[in-house]
């Protein structure tokens, strides 16, 4: 597996970097391995909570695959956090063509 770089700014506000994210893995399994405040993931990637919400950046949303009708539910859902760059992070697959992926994490 490669990995990619992705930008995420946590829970706190904080912007960090990650260098080395592995290709192949979500945005939520690579959050939470690097501690990103926010990121809980209390699902374990299976769509059914909110707890690894994400602001995908306006360049990156429409480069991702759109989210598949449970996730699309699942968004539904967030009725008060929920914006048109909303995104599940255990949703989003880390590949080569998103290096660069850059989110914000949305508020509890």
């Amino acid at each position: 597996m490669s990995t990619i770089s992705i930008t995420i700014t946590d829970a706190d506000g904080v912007t960090r970097a990650i260098e080395d994210a592995t290709t192949g893995l979500t945005l939520m399994e690579v959050s939470k391995q690097n501690g990103v405040s926010g990121v809980l993931g209390n699902c374990g990637g299976g769509a059914a909570c909110g707890t690894c919400h994400v602001y995908v950046d306006a360049q990156w949303y429409e480069r991702l695959p759109a989210p598949d009708s449970i996730e699309a539910d699942m968004l539904e859902m967030l009725e008060d956090t929920r914006r048109e760059n909303s995104r599940r992070g255990c949703q989003i697959r880390l590949a080569d063509a998103i290096d660069g992926l850059k989110v914000t994490v949305a508020p509890p």
